[in-house]
């Protein structure tokens, strides 16, 4: 799959405009590699520019975006339709500028507060406002120094993807059935006598051999190293009985998410009766949980409908019923209800949602734990299962 056809981009720039205007904001100034990707279409050096801002994107309330790309990088926005004008990026963190940072941030302020005295960036006849995903505080006060009246752009960005167009269900697609090719992979190598690193190197070889992206986490475990939860995989060897369990967060096609977790018996070993009620609780927890995500339900309402396993079954780090997912995890997080009241937020499920529905059995005490998470679509007469890679049965029968 190559890079989102122009229509693609220019939806994604107009649903993010909308949510633009209706905040009275006259542009929005995107450093986040994801929300200039969204914006644009384009994408350079994303993992470096995630903790190196050496790119970003200045989004008018109406009109082609301006690109601030790094330098000697201009052909990169070629043909990308929502891209009016390249300009060289003024960096200003300490790798680059050493003790002129002050001086660089001044620099690229006042090039910023230009753009935003002109058309198509000026709106309103007072101070110009700018909403930004993310700023360092010399940035903030170089452009107060300007005039330029800063307001967070987390929440426009936020309630713009979340709702996904037609041609991103469509990518979100093709980067899931990509993705399940690696897990199949990685369960055809699932032996007693691999280690976990060994095993999460074919999950990395398929999807990025296919045109996947890059992995968020390396979350693979086996035997007691899947309770707790949250453990990265080491060289450890997986055993014969051993429970695997892992969870993909791959960064795949066009930049979305697939967010799948899986669990599986190594070996030909019989399951113990613990793994099997593990097992068990989670299946019935994900299916539950997944029935519930219709449109025009409420975060509260699914918080407090969500099915939890009984007892010890029940994991407090299994903090959520189901995180939103697109190009990485999105708006909305919904949280289970013995955190909602204080933690949670409301809202409503709208369909062109994707979320991933959780289940993490990870009882106290228990020498294993069963993760399992499936990606979902909320159409407009409910879920639809993206995520297709089959259950373990030697689990489950």
């Amino acid at each position: 799959m190559s890079e989102p056809e122009g229509g693609l981009e220019l939806q994604r720039l107009a649903r993010l405009q909308q949510h633009l205007v209706a905040t009275d904001c006259d542009a929005l100034l995107l450093y986040d590699p994801l929300n200039v990707r969204y914006a644009t279409g384009t994408t350079n050096m994303a993992v470096y520019s995630l903790h190196h801002p050496c790119r970003y994107a200045l989004v008018p309330a109406e009109g082609p975006v301006t690109l601030f790309e790094f330098k000697t990088c201009e052909h990169l926005s070629e043909e990308h339709p929502a891209v009016g004008e390249v300009r060289n990026a003024v960096s200003w963190y300490h790798f680059i500028t050493g003790p002129r940072t002050g001086e660089f941030a001044d620099r690229w302020a006042a090039e910023i507060a230009s753009l935003l005295g002109s058309s198509p960036f000026r709106r309103r006849g007072t101070q110009p406002r700018l909403a930004v995903d993310r700023l360092d505080p010399l940035g903030l006060w170089a452009l107060g120094r300007c005039g330029v009246e800063v307001t967070d752009g987390g929440e426009i960005v936020g309630l713009a993807r979340a709702v996904k167009c037609p041609g991103e269900i469509a990518a979100i697609r093709s980067a899931v059935e990509v993705c399940e090719r690696a897990i199949a992979a990685m369960e055809a190598a699932c032996r007693p006598g691999i280690t976990e690193q060994e095993l999460w190197s074919v999950m990395h070889q398929v999807p990025i051999a296919g045109g996947g992206e890059w992995f968020e986490t390396r979350l693979l475990t086996s035997g007691p190293r899947t309770n707790p939860w949250y453990q990265e995989c080491s060289d450890r060897v997986i055993r014969e009985g051993d429970l695997v369990a892992f969870d993909t967060d791959h960064v795949g096609l066009g930049g979305y998410t697939v967010d799948v977790s899986r669990t599986w018996l190594a070996g030909d070993a019989k399951r113990t009766p613990e793994q099997r009620t593990m097992y068990a609780a989670a299946c019935e927890q994900v299916q539950r949980n997944t029935e519930l995500l219709q449109p025009g339900v409420t975060f509260a309402e699914l918080s407090e409908r969500a099915y939890l396993p009984p007892g010890e079954l029940h994991s407090e780090a299994n903090a959520c019923v189901a995180p939103g997912m697109g190009l990485c995890n999105e708006y909305p997080l919904v949280l289970n209800r013995e955190l909602f009241g204080n933690d949670g937020y409301d809202g409503v499920l709208e369909a062109g949602m994707v979320l991933c529905v959780e289940s993490l059995v990870a009882p106290v005490g228990w020498p294993e734990a069963v993760k399992l998470e499936e990606q979902v679509l909320i159409t407009p007469t409910g879920p639809e299962l993206l995520s297709k890679s089959p259950v373990c049965e030697a689990l489950l029968s």
